[in-house]
């Protein structure tokens, strides 16, 4: 075993996920010729070359377009599943679903969500990897919209769906975290968690994060790179540990940061936040869970032990009750110390 081995096989969760996102490539390419769907090139190795964020949302939004029925729902929940567990030891794994983005085509709230779940709970019996659903606001639409989504979940209450978050971005390229508070406060008053992207570019200022924690009263937030320019926010989140789902592939295609020792997330890391990562578009940023944990490890200048507790803070932030957490870590703490004896025993690690 090498250290590239070790940080495949780590245990992880991963709570940044957008559910579009866990389909393959071929996938993509096969349901967007049956739709009719145009994409600006069928060839995988240049499908996903994007400049910015407003760039990547482009293909995002068509990756939406694509999903039409229940099947599809079913097949790309399963197979994202099984994906994630064979490329980097997924355990457990939360999902951005956003019915909007479905709702002009006429595919309703429980037509999206119940077959995903389906496939969901299949994937887990199988494969063993839990799961909850965070419904996400499209940030593109009005407040209104948002409100009459939290509305729609509320009447359709279903298990797995535990959280509000929030994607894209408003029509004027901004987050905006404030426009949609109404949304978030109905969201608390009916026991939903909530998240929300913050913070994420350079553009984005840790203002943004503040106006989460503050007037949106997140219980975790997405990305929040931002923070590390405010010293005092970043102590208040040090002290009270609210959890950051961290993608840190994603910011060099979104942001075009460099991974190296002085990325924010590093700075989070060693400031002392809870911070896990996720890969927020696996299928758009051609990423996986180990290519995360087995890229940014190094370059941001961190070792094992860093690793080792950015997995398990992924338990820490997750959506899931008490008694899951406690069986994961368990389960997790056994895997590492397996881990842990397998690399010890390896000559070249000594």
């Amino acid at each position: 075993m090498n250290t590239n081995d070790y940080l495949r096989l780590l245990p992880k969760t991963e709570l940044h996920c957008h559910f579009a996102s866990t389909m393959s490539a071929a996938q993509l390419i096969a349901f967007a010729d049956r739709e009719g769907v145009v994409l600006p090139t069928t060839d995988p190795a240049l499908l996903f070359n994007f400049t910015d964020l407003a760039d990547f949302l482009e293909a995002f939004r068509a990756a939406h377009q694509v999903l039409t029925t229940a099947d599809d729902f079913a097949q790309v929940a399963y197979d994202g599943v099984r994906a994630a567990v064979a490329a980097g030891s997924v355990r457990y794994r939360e999902y951005a679903i956003n019915p909007q983005y479905f709702a002009p085509r006429g595919i309703g709230y429980r037509e999206i969500l119940d077959p995903i779940i389906d496939g969901l709970r299949a994937a887990q019996t199988d494969l063993g990897v839990g799961f909850r659903i965070v419904v996400a606001i499209n940030r593109h639409d009005s407040p209104a919209d948002a409100v009459q989504l939290v509305e729609t979940m509320v009447a359709n209450p279903l298990p797995e769906v535990v959280a509000l978050g929030q994607d894209d971005l408003t029509p004027e390229l901004t987050e905006d975290p404030a426009r949609f508070a109404d949304a978030y406060a109905l969201a608390r008053r009916h026991g939903l968690r909530t998240t929300a992207h913050a913070g994420e570019r350079h553009l984005d200022s840790a203002e943004n994060v503040r106006v989460a924690l503050d007037v949106l009263k997140v219980d975790r937030v997405d990305h929040g790179y931002m923070i590390v320019e405010d010293p005092e926010l970043t102590e208040r989140a040090r002290e009270s540990q609210i959890p950051f789902a961290a993608t840190p592939l994603s910011t060099t295609i979104c942001s075009g940061w460099t991974l190296d020792h002085n990325h924010r997330i590093a700075q989070m890391v060693r400031a002392g936040l809870n911070v896990s990562f996720s890969t927020d578009d696996a299928l758009f940023f051609r990423t996986d869970m180990a290519r995360e944990f087995q890229e940014a490890i190094p370059a941001f200048g961190l070792d094992l032990d860093d690793a080792k507790n950015i997995a398990l803070a992924g338990i820490d932030g997750a959506f899931c009750d008490d008694d899951e957490k406690r069986s994961m870590r368990a389960q997790f703490t056994a895997q590492i110390a397996a881990l842990d004896a397998a690399l010890a025993d390896t000559p070249t690690s000594r």
